[in-house]
């Protein structure tokens, strides 16, 4: 199951047997179409949203139909994530008299007609921004809920008040976090050059920032935070709610 779903067979049946006892096995109305069992319903599920597929060419490799695909994604992403909900770390759970490193990743999606404040100039794509706290070993820590691609990473950290729950003396992040109390690089000045003791300085925390990244790696093993969310726009967020208390 791991390569098709990202999840062990234990954490598999673990899952289902939380989804079985909070009523998806049940018909009418129990989260999945009458035509699956919750299994291949739940590896469905997992596998449409770790591999990122078309939904018909997920409907061809588990013998249903696209309409079906569809419908079971819907109805189990949000048991999915409250089966799980108690496991999702908060800003709250971030541990203290720890070295914390923040950054930003967009999360690429389909240009919306509707919504062109998801384009990203500094990526030049469009998405979503969210926010990710690991340790220095690359463990994520916390994601947060989803903004708009065009919100600069000072704007989020303000938006999700942040400092109000970290040491930002025990934060490191990069050039996009100055003037929020984090250590972050020095910008070269205007018509000036940076001293050795800067370059020093930037390239200890160059060193230290490699963490963020291979959390940012592990988070978009999950393919459809990876590559080009096709779904409808309102659908977003319960997706990216359903793999966060999954990763």
């Amino acid at each position: 199951m791991y390569a098709i779903t990202g999840l062990t067979d234990t954490q598999t049946t673990e899952l289902i047997a939380r989804l079985a006892a909070g009523g998806a096995a049940n018909r009418p109305g129990g989260g999945r179409p009458a035509c699956l069992d919750l299994p291949t319903a739940v590896s469905v599920v997992l596998f449409y949203l770790r591999r990122n597929l078309a939904q018909a060419a997920v409907a061809e490799l588990f013998g249903i139909s696209q309409p079906t695909v569809s419908r079971t994604i819907a109805a189990l992403e949000g048991p999915i994530e409250a089966a799980l909900g108690e496991h999702v770390p908060t800003l709250e759970d971030l541990p203290e008299q720890l070295v914390l490193v923040f950054d930003g990743t967009l999360t690429p999606c389909w240009s919306y007609r509707a919504h062109p404040e998801l384009y990203s100039g500094k990526h030049r794509t469009t998405g979503h921004n969210h926010q990710v706290a690991s340790d220095t070993h690359g463990n994520v820590l916390w994601i947060s809920d989803p903004l708009a691609g065009s919100v600069h990473d000072k704007a989020a950290w303000d938006h999700h008040h942040i400092d109000d729950y970290v040491d930002t003396d025990q934060v490191i992040a990069d050039k996009g976090y100055q003037g929020t109390g984090a250590v972050t690089p020095r910008k070269k000045p205007i018509g000036g050059q940076l001293v050795k003791s800067d370059h020093q300085r930037n390239t200890s925390i160059h060193k230290i920032r490699w963490a963020i990244e291979l959390a940012n790696a592990h988070i978009k093993t999950w393919r459809i935070l990876h590559t080009d969310y096709r779904r409808p726009f309102r659908t977003y967020a319960q997706a990216f709610r359903t793999i966060r208390a999954l990763i």
